[in-house]
This record gives structure tokens, sequence and C-alpha cells, in this order.
């Protein structure tokens, strides 16, 4: 699976007004919660566990918060370009102001590795980064995160 097939504008949130990783995981499990009609807490849970192994901020002030969940049909993903950054623990301790969310089904390790790889090596570029922060629209963010993935 690409990137960009887990992306649409309804899915890129810009400007969000968060104050800390733990609202972020709260704003994402609620987004995710409606989606999926699955239970927030449960969400939340799975993405505050995997933090608790090591921060998913990756540097370059982006973060990568993942979790895979039973009875998840399938991977769905977001992007959250907030307003001011907040300290995520990334290893570069830059904090983060880009987040792209993916929520797996359990089963589907192999998927997941390859989507974390694929994001790893999109948003390791700094021009990437630059010109998402520099964006007006999510149409616009939508473009720069497919091209970036060609």
């Amino acid at each position: 699976m690409t990137i960009s097939a887990l992306l649409s504008p309804q899915s890129i949130f810009i400007d969000a007004e968060i104050t800390s990783k733990k609202k972020l995981l709260e704003l994402i499990a609620n987004i995710v919660a409606d989606r999926a009609h699955l239970p927030e807490s449960t969400i939340y849970s799975s993405l505050l566990n995997r933090e608790r192994l090591g921060s998913t901020g990756l540097g370059n002030g982006f973060a990568v918060p993942h979790a895979r969940l039973e009875n998840l049909d399938q991977t769905m993903g977001l992007f959250i370009r907030l307003n001011e950054p907040v300290n995520f623990e990334s290893p570069d301790n830059i904090p983060v102001d880009l987040v792209f969310t993916i929520i797996i089904p359990e089963e589907a390790t192999e998927e997941h590795l390859l989507i974390l790889s694929s994001l790893a090596g999109i948003f390791s570029r700094p021009e990437v980064c630059e010109a998402i922060r520099a964006a007006a629209s999510r149409d616009e963010i939508e473009q720069i995160i497919q091209s970036a993935e060609q």
C-alpha cells in the first residue's frame, strides 16, 4: 500500500491547535474512533503503549505515531500539521509539527513495516518537510506527499 493511497483531503488536518504529545494522541484517537467505529480508549491506549516503547518522533520535526488494532478492517492514515511544535522526545530533540499516523489491522505486520519505511524515506528529506510547512491547503499537502513518494 502506498502512502498516497492512505491520504485524502479529509484525512489531512492543518494548523491543529495542540499543546502536548498527550493531547495529540487524544485527537488522533478521537478521529480514528469516529472513522473506524472502534472505542477511542482502545485506540488511545494502543498509541500510548507504542510511545512507551520509544518515541515515534523520527527527527526533523516529524513523528509517526502508530498502532496495530484488533477488529480493524483496513489500514488508516492521518496527516496532521500542528500550528505550534510539541515535544516528542525525538532523537534530534527538535519539537514535532508534522505528524503522520497509521493505524493498521493487527495481523498486517509486513504492510506496517513497509509503510513506516516509506514514511521515513519521504519525511527524512528536509525539502519535503519545508514544502509541507509552507503549503496553504490540504490538497497542496496531498500533492507534495504524492510527488515525494514517486
